[in-house]
């Protein structure tokens, strides 16, 4: 670990507020067209930032009309809230996305998930907000009632749905990412990726696992080259890039895409 010959790639968050519908919906195509690797939104009910109540928009609603919309881009939300809905549902919902976007192959859908941090949400469409402590167990006990609900389901999914898992935290956090994850996400900078990745490692030998194959994501939160070169070098392959859809930028997009395809020796 980390799995160094896996191509760059890169994953566009639309965020889903303070835009309308449409320009989220045109973004998604228009990235497709330029060749974004994955897009990407988030669950949340209410704005991160910005106008308190301005514009905003359902997660999961929205990756189902994304489904449909697409042909080769893959697709989730950075990340699924798994307090907000039940693992089982969860569990059918995500398959169901899966089938809708296979298009005669197998599904685009990635389960990104964790535990729940925006206060807000809980308190405005009731639920309890607990602890940090309480939401990472109940994430822990829902991944595995969703991996075994994608067993019984009929039909089950096209692929095994690769797994997302965001957070850093070493006790509760990153096991559950040694148990589960296909895909590892954070905001780590470089240079604390490796003591990250071996805690991820030793969880994994006390879970049992092969942990060789998860993906390390991060952000391109400074969005210059010489952070990402570091946090490359550290291992990374996908990189995310937190995109407004009400000041759309397609230029910063692009040349993302040509730093992708340069570290990928010339390939896309």
């Amino acid at each position: 670990m980390p799995l160094l010959d896996t191509p760059v790639r890169l994953g566009v968050q639309i965020q889903p507020q303070h835009a309308t519908y449409g320009q989220i919906r045109d973004a998604v195509l228009r990235f497709e067209e330029m060749g974004v690797d994955v897009v990407f939104n988030w669950d949340h009910f209410y704005p991160l930032y910005g106008e308190r109540d301005g514009a905003h928009f359902e997660s999961w609603t929205m990756l189902g009309a994304w489904a449909e919309q697409t042909e080769r881009v893959e697709f989730g939300a950075l990340v699924n809230c798994n307090s907000y809905r039940n693992p089982d549902l969860q569990a059918d919902m995500a398959r169901t996305i899966d089938h809708m976007s296979a298009k005669g192959g197998q599904g685009r859908f990635i389960f990104g998930t964790g535990s729940g941090w925006f206060e807000r949400d809980y308190d405005e469409y009731g639920y309890e907000f607990g602890t940090a402590g309480t939401r990472l167990n109940e994430l822990a006990t829902g991944l595995a009632r969703i991996e075994t609900r994608w067993t019984k389901l009929n039909p089950v999914p096209t692929r095994r749905i690769p797994i997302l898992i965001g957070g850093k935290g070493e006790q509760k956090t990153l096991r559950i990412v040694a148990r589960h994850a296909d895909v590892w996400h954070s905001f780590v900078p470089a240079e604390g990726l490796a003591h990250k990745l071996s805690v991820i490692e030793e969880w994994g030998r006390v879970e049992g696992r092969d942990v060789s194959g998860i993906v390390v994501s991060n952000e391109l939160r400074r969005r210059d080259e010489a952070d990402a070169d570091a946090l490359f070098d550290a291992g990374t392959r996908l990189f995310t890039l937190g995109w407004e859809p009400g000041t759309p930028d397609f230029d910063l997009v692009a040349g993302w895409l040509r730093w992708r395809d340069a570290r990928n020796g010339g390939r896309a």
